[in-house]
C-alpha cells in the first residue's frame, strides 16, 4: 500500500479520537458542567449533525481544489475546534468548540477516501479506504479507552489538549507524506450534485445512516450501561473500551476484505449478525462475563461495513466520487445523531441503560430490510456505467 495512506490513517486517528473519544468522559462532564446524561449526550449528537452538514458543504466548496491542500485546510479547523473545546469555560463553549471540529470530519474522510482509493488498482479500493478508517478503528483501540483515562486522572480539558497535538502532527504528517493530488478535471458543482438523482446513491446513505445509527445508539451511552447494569467500577470503563476497539480494529479491515470480494452480500451479513449481537447484549448486560464478549462482539462487528458502505457510495456515481463519498459520511454521522438522540430519548423516558442497545438493535434490523433490498434492485438494474478512467497517483508519479 502506498505510504501516503499512513498519513490519511493518522488523521482518521486523531478525528476518530474527537468523535468517540468523549464518550468515556461523559459521566465526568455531566457532573462538572451539572447537566444531566441526555444532555451531555448532545455533545456527540450535536457533533454527529455538524459533521454531516460539513461533510457536503465543505465537501462541495473545495471540489475544484487540490485535494492535498484541502486535507491541510480541514486539518488547521480540526486543530482550532480542539482547542476551543480544551479551554471551554462552560457547556455551551465546549459544545460550540466540538461543533468546530466536526466541520471539518466528514469532508476529511471523503477527500480522503477518495485519495486512497486513488492510489490503488481498482480491486483494492474498499481495502485501501479500510486502512485509512483503520485510523479511526485505532482510536477505539488506544485512543478512546487512553483518551478516557487521562480525563479520569487529569480531568476532561486534558484529552482535548491530547489531541490538539495529535492534530498538529497529523498536519505534518500529510503535509510530507500525501502528494499533490488535483481535482477531476471537469469537477463543478452541479456534476457533483447529479449524484443525488441516482437511487442506489440513496439505498446507500440510507443504509449509512440505519448501519451507524445502530451502533452509536448503543454505543454513546455505554459507560451508564457498564456502571450501571453491568455492575463495573468506574476506573474499569477505560480497559473495557479496549474490548470495543480492538473488535472494530479487527473488523475493520476484515470487512475491508469481504467488500473487495462481495460488496452486497457482505453488507447484509454484517448487519443481520449486528442485530443479534445487539439484541443479546441487551438481554445479557446484567453479566459481567456477558458483557465483556458483547463488547467483542459489538466492536468487531459495529464498523466492519464502513470501508463497504463508502466504496458502494462511490461505486454508483464514479464521475463525481468526491460528492458520494461525503454523502456516505454525512449518512454515518446523520445516524449517529439518530442513534445517539433516540439513545437519550429513552433515557430519559426512564426505560434503563440498556434500552440504548435495543434501539441499535431495531436501526440495524432496519438496515439489514433496506440492504437486502438494494441488493436486489442493483441485481434488475444491471451493473453501474463506469466513468472515465482517471489516471491513478501512482501513474501520474
Amino acid at each position: 500500500m502506498p505510504i501516503g495512506l499512513i498519513a490519511l490513517a493518522l488523521g482518521g486517528f486523531g478525528i476518530g479520537l474527537t468523535e468517540f473519544g468523549i464518550v468515556g468522559l461523559l459521566p465526568e462532564i455531566a457532573r462538572d458542567f451539572q447537566t444531566s446524561e441526555s444532555t451531555a449526550g448532545l455533545l456527540v449528537s450535536g457533533y454527529a449533525l455538524s459533521v454531516a452538514i460539513g461533510a457536503l458543504l465543505f465537501t462541495a466548496a473545495l471540489a475544484r481544489f487540490d485535494r492535498k491542500n484541502a486535507l491541510l485546510g480541514l486539518m488547521l479547523l480540526f486543530i482550532a475546534g480542539n482547542l476551543v473545546s480544551a479551554v471551554a469555560p462552560g457547556y455551551g463553549v465546549l459544545l460550540t468548540g466540538r461543533i468546530v471540529a466536526a466541520l471539518c470530519h466528514g469532508a476529511f474522510f471523503s477527500v480522503g477516501a477518495v485519495v486512497a482509493s486513488d492510489m490503488v488498482a481498482p480491486n483494492k479500493k474498499a481495502s485501501a479506504v479500510a486502512l485509512m478508517f483503520g485510523g479511526l478503528t485505532a482510536a477505539n483501540v488506544l485512543g478512546v479507552p487512553l483518551g478516557t483515562f487521562l480525563g479520569q486522572q487529569l480531568g476532561w480539558r486534558s484529552t482535548f489538549w491530547a489531541i490538539t497535538v495529535i492534530g498538529i502532527i497529523t498536519l505534518i504528517g500529510i503535509q510530507i507524506l500525501v502528494p499533490k493530488t488535483p481535482a477531476a478535471a471537469g469537477t463543478s458543482l452541479r456534476r457533483e450534485l447529479s449524484v443525488f438523482r441516482r437511487g442506489q446513491v440513496w439505498f446507500s446513505i440510507l443504509l449509512g445512516v440505519l448501519t451507524f445509527g445502530s451502533v452509536v445508539g448503543a454505543f454513546t451511552y455505554i459507560a451508564f450501561t457498564l456502571t450501571e447494569v453491568s455492575g463495573f467500577a468506574t476506573t474499569a470503563v477505560p480497559w473495557l473500551l479496549v474490548l470495543f476497539g480492538v473488535g472494530t480494529f479487527v473488523g475493520n479491515f476484515v470487512g475491508g476484505k469481504a467488500a473487495d470480494k462481495a460488496l452486497d452480500r457482505s453488507l447484509i451479513g454484517i448487519l443481520a449478525v449486528l442485530t443479534v449481537v445487539l439484541a443479546l447484549f441487551a438481554l445479557t448486560a446484567h453479566n459481567q462475563i456477558a458483557t465483556i464478549i458483547a463488547l467483542l462482539l459489538m466492536g468487531t462487528v459495529g464498523l466492519s461495513g464502513a470501508p463497504g458502505l463508502q466504496v458502494r457510495g462511490m461505486k454508483y456515481a464514479q464521475d463525481a466520487p468526491s460528492m458520494a463519498s461525503a454523502a456516505t459520511i454525512a449518512a454515518f454521522n446523520v445516524g449517529n445523531a439518530i442513534g445517539a438522540w433516540i439513545g437519550g430519548l429513552t433515557l430519559a423516558a426512564g426505560l434503563g441503560f440498556v434500552s440504548p442497545l435495543w434501539v441499535g438493535a431495531a436501526l440495524a434490523l432496519a438496515g439489514l430490510v433496506v440492504a437486502i433490498g438494494a441488493a436486489a434492485t442493483a441485481r434488475r438494474q444491471g451493473p453501474p456505467v463506469p466513468a472515465t478512467p482517471e489516471v491513478t497517483i501512482e501513474e501520474r508519479l
